[in-house]
């Protein structure tokens, strides 16, 4: 599994026969099971280092160069202020296409501690979260999706990569 988590794994050609149906790329983040919009994953890598960037707040670890696109990195356990853990051989980095209000497309990375599986889940079955019950602010929860048997928390990448404290890395985005 640790050889898994550090190929690089580029993904491409996913399309939907079915409007109603969403599929969630998800991940584990101090025990509890995430979700984004696969159609916005771009890839999927082992973790790495990054390049260190001054005066920047902890969450951004730095910045990647991918295949000539400077790539801003988040660190969601610090983003959501959960314990930090070492990065360890299933830490991977999730590449994301995030679209941002007046600019272009940008594309961030996001620190997890590991990808867990993509889930068809037809729309009607995504629900409004409630105000409790999860680390992550719910300003940046789209939904909850009952897959499985287990809820899933489905994340507003857009809003959550392009609050007011990540308008500093805009200008390393080559959009």
């Amino acid at each position: 599994m640790a050889e898994a988590a550090q190929q690089s794994i580029e993904l491409t050609d996913i399309s939907n026969a079915e409007d109603d149906i969403n599929e969630f790329l998800t991940f584990m983040l101090a025990g509890e099971e995430y979700g984004v919009d696969i159609l916005r994953v771009l890839e999927i890598k082992g973790w790495d280092d990054v390049t260190s960037l001054p005066n920047m707040p902890e969450y951004i670890r730095g910045v990647i160069n991918l295949r000539g696109t400077i790539v801003p990195i988040i660190d969601l356990r610090r983003r959501f202020e959960l314990d930090v853990l070492e990065y360890g051989p299933t830490t991977v980095v999730i590449v994301l296409r995030v679209q941002s209000e007046g600019h272009t497309d940008r594309t961030m990375g996001i620190v997890v501690d590991g990808v867990s599986d993509v889930y068809q889940v037809k729309a009607e079955n995504v629900k409004k979260s409630p105000d409790f019950g999860t680390a992550v602010d719910t300003e940046f929860v789209k939904g909850m999706a009952a897959v499985e048997e287990k809820m899933v928390v489905i994340l507003d990448i857009d809003h959550m990569l392009n609050s007011n404290e990540l308008s500093t890395v805009d200008s390393l985005s080559d959009g």
